[in-house]
């Protein structure tokens, strides 16, 4: 009675001693670090660590070991956490802007333990410190964008047709509108367009004498329109995060039309919102010699032109076909021209050098402008206090050039008004063009002191109640208690350990999901030991009281924990954040906490107690 086949010994022991290997890196706190990474424009040379030696000397910033990594990096420990951002602004200085600097922390995990696969616990944006955004996208825009796509598309379809509509224009939020002069002409566009646009309902109608068509979008389309646009803004802005240089960013979705970006270790929000909120992007289009341009002002404006205006606000006009937009880039660098102002240097994909190179082959003699195009939105107080968000689209042009000779995959454009705007300008062609408009409806910035605030009043609530607890059971229940809380403190050490192993992020509302398993997981050995004092009641001899106490308290044990796992799950699976953070940490605990409590202690009285025949328990 009472006790355990050797196997079962061994597979707990094993349990532990897995459990303290894989707890033990969080013990080491990381050191702060500041990464230097080289592009295609730059690289990390042998003569870069004594470059950045000589800076930082000269700054009077203390730092450890400088450590070159694969990938063309460079590493720079610091002895401060505090020197991080002053270190990264004076490298940024000394190498330039071809050069990613990021912040980072590197882990101090003895090379034993890293060689096990031994990391510490990552912590969660509100441990570490940095920015939280909360981004709505304008789904609805990506649909208007779509529908002026399509408006296009099918007036240049219906005239390869030889048919020739009356006009097309967008109607409401969801169709187009398409009229014709007489029913034959109608019914043939109908059923030309309802094989050639399935995503389409037609439905005719007579309205004053026109005959119209209209072009109904489908809820399954417009779904898939809008879930692209969220997915395609997603792409976007991990790729601005990532050539900001910050470590470790978080970059997803949540729900159906936000994204949450997550920024550790950078503290200036106003430029992180100032990166990742802009729509920025580029179109080539011939300018229209063809036509006076004080006509156009006068309200003559072609019909295939329109009229932009300068940054200084001089009128040019336009053709409305653009050659070419800011889609097709795949690399641009911010660089001089031959004068030393600001310029782009771009790169384009194959079938954008093919459009390009073949639009300015038929266009050499003839001025060509860019625009400059960027979405923004102002916020109009009402008189009651509420906040409208007013979307603008700003259109400038920023250099009319004449074709000298075809052009390539490969050219410049000047006309910026600063080396800065041309390294932003670089940054948005790089990562690409937000598919939709995006509103920030939400900024949270956590420092680093109040990080580390944060974590030392997390480490003394779990100590606290751990003290607590253990003084409790040890009180209340003597030996019996000293076994439970040799069990509650393993149960924590395999918490850290499984945060370590499943990569989990350890967030502020995680450790509270600690504490309360620090509560909950001494309630199943409360369970067992009142059972076994009642059987002591009932006259059992003290081994039949273990044996019967550890029995009858397993299926009320079972069915606690499993409830409460079950709510961690649906938390899980429907909560954000840090609810999230919060259902992981406490259905970790709830698991460790059943395998100590019902095995772990079972095991500790069976080494003590088991085949003995005490007269007395204490307990």
């Amino acid at each position: 009675m009472n006790r355990y086949p050797f196997w079962k010994y061994l597979l707990v022991a094993l349990t532990l001693v897995v459990g303290l290997v894989y707890a033990l890196p969080s013990l080491y706190e990381p050191a702060p670090a500041v990464e230097v990474s080289g592009t295609r424009y730059a690289e990390v040379t042998d003569k870069t660590p004594g470059e950045i030696r000589s800076a930082l000397t000269d700054a009077g910033i203390p730092f450890g070991e400088l450590e070159i990594l694969p990938k063309n990096k460079l590493r720079i420990r610091l002895e401060h956490a505090g020197d991080q951002l002053k270190t990264k602004h004076l490298l940024q200085q000394k190498l330039g802007e071809d050069y990613v600097i990021a912040l980072n922390l590197v882990p101090q995990t003895p090379e034993w333990l890293a060689s096990l696969g031994g990391s510490p616990v990552n912590l969660g944006l509100d441990l570490r410190g940095g920015v939280h955004f909360l981004i709505e996208v304008d789904v609805d825009a990506a649909v208007a964008a779509r529908l002026e796509q399509n408006k296009t598309e099918f007036r240049s379809t219906l005239r390869e047709e030889k048919i020739r509509p009356r006009g097309v224009k967008v109607s409401g939020k969801n169709s187009l509108l398409i009229r014709f002069r007489d029913q034959d002409t109608l019914d043939q566009a109908e059923e030309f367009m309802a094989n050639r646009f399935p995503s389409f309902t037609f439905n005719q109608s007579k309205v004053e004498g026109l005959f119209e068509l209209r072009a109904l979008l489908s809820d399954q389309a417009r779904k898939e329109i809008q879930d692209y646009a969220l997915q395609q803004n997603l792409s976007t802005l991990k790729n601005r995060v990532n050539e900001l240089g910050v470590a470790e960013p978080l970059v997803q979705r949540q729900g159906a039309n936000r994204i949450v970006v997550q920024m550790p270790g950078v503290q200036d929000a106003g430029q992180a919102q100032d990166i990742i909120g802009k729509t920025a992007t580029l179109e080539f289009r011939m300018t229209d010699w063809k036509n006076d341009l004080n006509s156009a002002l006068n309200g003559r404006v072609p019909a295939e032109s329109k009229v932009y205006k300068w940054r200084d606000g001089r009128p040019v006009l336009l053709q409305k076909r653009v050659m070419l937009t800011g889609d097709r880039v795949i690399d641009a660098k911010s660089t001089s021209d031959e004068n030393g102002l600001p310029a782009v240097s771009i790169t384009l994909d194959s079938r954008g050098g093919r459009l390009f190179s073949r639009a300015t082959r038929d266009n050499i003699g003839k001025p060509m402008a860019v625009v400059y195009q960027e979405h923004k939105i102002f916020n109009r107080l009402a008189e009651d206090g509420t906040i409208t968000r007013i979307p603008k689209k700003i259109e400038e042009v920023i250099s009319v050039a004449t074709i000298r000779s075809q052009l390539g995959s490969r050219f410049q454009i000047t006309g910026l008004d600063s080396p800065q705007e041309a390294h932003e300008l670089a940054l948005f062609l790089r990562a690409g063009a937000l598919s939709a408009p995006i509103y920030i409806v939400e900024t949270r910035t956590v420092g680093p002191s109040l990080g580390q605030e944060n974590i030392d009043r997390g480490l003394k609530s779990v100590a606290l109640g751990l003290a607590m607890v253990l003084l409790f059971m040890l009180v209340y229940y003597r030996f019996f208690g000293l076994v439970a809380n040799v069990a509650l403190v393993i149960n924590l050490v395999m918490v850290v350990a499984l945060l370590s192993l499943s990569g989990a992020t350890l967030t502020l509302p995680g450790i509270a999901g600690i504490v309360l398993t620090v509560g909950m997981a001494v309630d199943a050995n409360v369970l067992i030991f009142e059972r076994i004092r009642e059987e002591l009641r009932d006259g059992k001899s003290p081994a039949q009281a273990i044996e019967q106490g550890y029995a009858g308290a397993f299926s009320t044990i079972i069915d606690a924990n499993v409830t409460t796992l079950l709510v961690a799950i649906v938390l899980f699976a429907i909560g954000f954040g840090p609810i999230k953070g919060f259902a992981i940490t406490l259905a970790l605990g709830i698991m460790t906490s059943m395998f100590t409590a019902i095995v772990v202690s079972r095991a500790m009285v069976n080494l003590i107690y088991g085949g003995r025949s005490p007269k007395t328990l204490s307990i």
